[in-house]
C-alpha cells in the first residue's frame, strides 16, 4: 500500500508517537509511506521522531504553518504534494490535520481519506469546523469507544464511517527502563515520587495537583511531586513550584527520558478534564506502575480491570488524593496494581496489534 500520513506537528506526543510507530512498522512490512507535518519540524531532542522517520528512509515534509496566517500556504503545498503522487490512503491525525489534510486530499483526488479523532474536545467552534471537514472523509478512526460516541454525537459522523482502533505502546521499552536517579535533581534516592507527564495546559487538570499538594507530597516527608512537560501554564507553574520549594515539587519541562522517570516513580497521576485514550496512562501501565486517572474518555477502557482503585471523577481533587495516598503509603499495593496494569497492556495494547488493525482497515478500503 501507498500511505500518506498527515499530522498537525511532529513534536514528541501521543498522537505523534502513534504515527511514527505506524509509519515505521508499515515500512518494514513493505508499504510505501510518506509523512507531512502541517507545522514546522522540531529540531534537537524534540525532533527525535523526525530523526527516526528519516533514518528509515521515510520522506518527511513540512508545511511550516506555525500560525493561522500560514495555513493557506500549507494547504496549497499539501494539495500539490498529494496531487503529484496520489497515495492509496491518506490518514490524518489530530484536529488541524483532519481539517486541512482531509480537504486537501479530496481536492487532490485521493480516493480514501481516513481521519483520526484522538481527543474529545467539545468546544463549539472547534467541533463545527471539524464536522464540516469530516463529511469529506471516507472513514474516521477513533482511539476509544468513548471517542467514537463523541464523534457520532458532537461531530455528526455516521456510524458506518466510524472505526475504533486503540493506541498501542512499546511495552518492552517501558518495562525494561532503568529507574531515574533522583539525586540528579537533589532528592533522596529513595524518594516516593508522584509523577505527572503531559502538556502544561488547562485540559490536564493540573490545578488539582496544586490544590492537593500537601497530601501528595507533605512537607518534610519522603514524598515528592514531579511535573514533566511544557505548555502555556509553564511559567505560572514554575512560580508556584518556587514558592513551594524544590524538596516538595519540581518541574523539569520537556524530557526525552520518560520511561526512566516512570520506572523511578511510585505513582503516575493524570487529572485531565478530557482525553481520548491517554497515552501517558498506557505508558505508565506498560512500565508496571499504578495510576490515578480522572474518569475521562478512554480511561475506563484502560482501567476496567481496576476501575474503582485507579480512577476518580474528573475535577474531584479530594478523591484523587485519597486514591494516591493508598499507593504512596503502601508499596506492596502499588506493586500489585502495577503488575495488573502491565499484564493488561501487554495483552491488549501492543504496537503490533495496533499496526495490524490499521493495516486491516486500510486493506478493506482498498478492496471495496
Amino acid at each position: 500500500m501507498r500511505i500518506d500520513f498527515i499530522i498537525t506537528e511532529l513534536f514528541v506526543g501521543g498522537a505523534e508517537r502513534c504515527l511514527t510507530e505506524l509509519a515505521l512498522r508499515m515500512t518494514e512490512l513493505g508499504d510505501e509511506v510518506r509523512v507531512f507535518s502541517i507545522g514546522s519540524l522540531p529540531t534537537g531532542d524534540r525532533g527525535a521522531l523526525v530523526k527516526r522517520l528519516q533514518a528509515s528512509g521515510i520522506e518527511v515534509v513540512s508545511g511550516n504553518a506555525d500560525s493561522t496566517r500560514d495555513v493557506v500556504s500549507a494547504y496549497r503545498q499539501l494539495r500539490q504534494w498529494l496531487t503529484e503522487s496520489k497515495p492509496d490512503i491518506c490518514q490524518t491525525f489530530l484536529h488541524h490535520a483532519n481539517i486541512v489534510g482531509t480537504l486537501a486530499a479530496k481536492s487532490a483526488g485521493v480516493r480514501n481519506r481516513v481521519a483520526g479523532i484522538r481527543v474529545a474536545e467539545s468546544r463549539a467552534f472547534r467541533c463545527a469546523v471539524e464536522k464540516i471537514a469530516l463529511k469529506a472523509s471516507t472513514s474516521v478512526i477513533c482511539v476509544s469507544h468513548a471517542v467514537e460516541r463523541f464523534a457520532a454525537n458532537r461531530l455528526g459522523c455516521p456510524a458506518a464511517k466510524l472505526v475504533v482502533i486503540a493506541n498501542g505502546v512499546d511495552t518492552v521499552h517501558f518495562s525494561s527502563a532503568e529507574p531515574f536517579d533522583w539525586s540528579q535533581i537533589g532528592w533522596p534516592t529513595d524518594a516516593v515520587v508522584t509523577l505527572f507527564v503531559g502538556r502544561l495546559h488547562q485540559q490536564k487538570g493540573i490545578e488539582l495537583l496544586q490544590s492537593e499538594i500537601d497530601k501528595l507530597a507533605p512537607s518534610g516527608s519522603d514524598q515528592r511531586l514531579l511535573l514533566v512537560g511544557d505548555g502555556p501554564l509553564r511559567s505560572e507553574l514554575e512560580t508556584w513550584g518556587r514558592e513551594r520549594g524544590p524538596q516538595q515539587v519540581q518541574l523539569l519541562g520537556w524530557r526525552p527520558d520518560i520511561a526512566s522517570l516512570m520506572a523511578g516513580s511510585r505513582l503516575i497521576v493524570l487529572p485531565s478534564h478530557y482525553e481520548g485514550m491517554p497515552n501517558v496512562i498506557l505508558e505508565a501501565m506498560a512500565a508496571g506502575k499504578p495510576v490515578v486517572c480522572s474518569r475521562v474518555e478512554g480511561s475506563q477502557e484502560l482501567l476496567k480491570h481496576d476501575w474503582d482503585q485507579q480512577s476518580f471523577p474528573a475535577g474531584d481533587g479530594v478523591q484523587m488524593a485519597r486514591l494516591a495516598s493508598h499507593y504512596l503509603e503502601q508499596q506492596d499495593l502499588a506493586l500489585k496494581a502495577g503488575t495488573r496494569n502491565q499484564s493488561f497492556v501487554s495483552q491488549n495494547h501492543t504496537l503490533a496489534g495496533m499496526v495490524n488493525h490499521y493495516r486491516s482497515h486500510y486493506q478493506k478500503l482498498l478492496d471495496r
